[in-house]
């Protein structure tokens, strides 16, 4: 079978690279000349583990391929994924320009029955939209069936999320369409990959409750370690005890400076304004989204409470990126640290594995480090704001000798109060014990 993928982001190059890898031949369509020149040679414009090698290989076999011809991609194929951004705009509702865009050029190539499947994060009620954009302007009556397909794949781990997913979720309203669909994802069944058959609306409505279930979850552990601060109980040992439990399980339950990334900031907010258009109130989003905005505050807050005064002041900063594997810097809680404190007159030497090169084009002033003890030289304080593995077994004497305070800012609880403590740190983590004096 022939499909195409419209965007070659990162939801689209996935995609298209893990169906190839299924053995469909796949052709990925993108407006930007210089990026598609860069595809066919199988350079990957992001970080994404094994993304290169997975399309190198599929490339070479001529399973994959790359065009800015849409005409073209969508004449040879049956089934068409748009994969397109839909960035979030002033009120937090989705933009939705460029997969209406998609939709309205697609019309103009469709000369045979086509599959069209949304696999951007859409708001309720998208596919219909698409339906009537493309009927609107069909040049002749063709018969064509929309699709609801959201994607689930996690910065870092995408590759793996699609080969192995937890549920396929396909929403359409056509048995034919279904059954093509269902034949596309033929692999999976070998894996009993849970396949949800639904309608449109509710398909598209499940990517956004998922998220904005995870978000939760994280935003609760947040509120709860403050309060662990507080009555002096481990809030690592608190989220274990409950993880243990099956209804609640332990994913998600990792507290931190926040959550950053494409998702669950962009899909919480849209998820409030489609409540809002529909006159519901989301309570409990609105929560997440204003708890996750406290601390991120209260991160910055305690670095400033601890050093006295940050003017002046030298902080390492190890982690740029949201989380590890991925070099996105969306809405990360590091670079809210290191804005809020640079406007309190601190200067800041970084190291990021893979993001210092995109944060450069964000903060072109910071000192880049090339590892966490050249970020840690001369440093009055040391913040781990991203988990990367490269900062969990770190020679804490070296980092002490290198360093010219005392403060040790553990936003990700990787090390253990008290070892830091007997060194000489003045040792703060998220929802445990903190040291009160070096």
């Amino acid at each position: 079978m022939n499909i195409a993928v419209i965007g070659s982001g990162y939801v689209g190059l996935i995609t298209g690279a893990c169906f190839a890898e299924f053995g469909l031949n796949v052709t990925c369509v993108d407006n930007d000349l210089k990026k598609i020149r860069s595809l066919k040679k199988g350079m990957v414009p992001f970080y994404e583990p094994g993304l290169e090698e997975l399309m190198q290989r599929n490339i070479a076999a001529g399973r994959m391929n790359f065009t800015s011809n849409m005409a073209e991609a969508v004449d040879s194929s049956l089934v068409v994924f748009i994969a397109v951004g839909t960035p979030p705009r002033g009120d937090g509702s989705a933009e939705m320009k460029y997969v209406e865009g998609v939709a309205a050029e697609l019309a103009n190539h469709i000369k045979s029955y086509k599959v069209i499947v949304t696999k951007s994060t859409v708001p309720v009620g998208t596919g219909e939209k698409i339906r009537q954009i493309i009927a609107k302007n069909l040049r002749e009556s063709i018969d064509f069936d929309v699709v609801s397909n959201p994607e689930f794949l996690r910065e870092g781990a995408g590759i793996e999320d699609f080969m192995r997913p937890n549920r396929v979720v396909i929403g359409a309203a056509s048995s034919q369409a279904v059954a093509i669909m269902k034949d596309l994802y033929r692999p999976l069944y070998l894996i009993e990959t849970p396949i949800v058959i639904t309608d449109i609306k509710t398909a598209e409505l499940i990517k956004y409750a998922s998220n904005a279930f995870l978000a939760t979850k994280i935003s609760f552990i947040n509120e709860l370690a403050n309060l662990c601060e507080q009555v002096g109980a481990n809030v690592q040992t608190v989220a274990k005890g409950m993880g243990l439990d099956r209804r609640i399980g332990p994913k998600f339950l990792h507290a931190g400076p926040g959550y950053g990334g494409s998702c669950f900031p962009k899909d919480t907010l849209a998820l409030l304004q489609i409540g809002k258009e529909n006159r519901v109130n989301l309570g409990i989003i609105a929560a997440t989204v204003k708890a996750n905005e406290h601390q991120k505050e209260r991160a910055a807050a305690r670095i400033v409470d601890t050093l006295g005064k940050v003017r002046g002041k030298t902080i390492g900063m190890l982690g740029l990126s949201f989380k590890p594997n991925t070099n996105d810097l969306r809405d990360a809680p590091a670079l809210y640290i290191i804005e809020r404190l640079l406007k309190a007159g601190a200067t800041f030497r970084v190291n990021d594995p893979v993001a210092m090169n995109d944060a450069k084009k964000i903060f072109p002033k910071l000192t880049y480090c090339r590892d966490a003890y050249e970020a840690a030289k001369g440093a009055d304080a040391l913040v781990i704001a991203t988990e990367w593995n490269q900062y969990r077994s770190l020679d804490m004497q070296k980092i002490k000798k290198a360093m010219k305070g005392k403060c040790f800012f553990d936003l990700r609880n990787i090390y253990e109060p008290d070892r830091l403590s007997k060194m000489g740190f003045i040792y703060v983590s998220v929802g445990r014990a903190q040291t009160k004096k070096g």
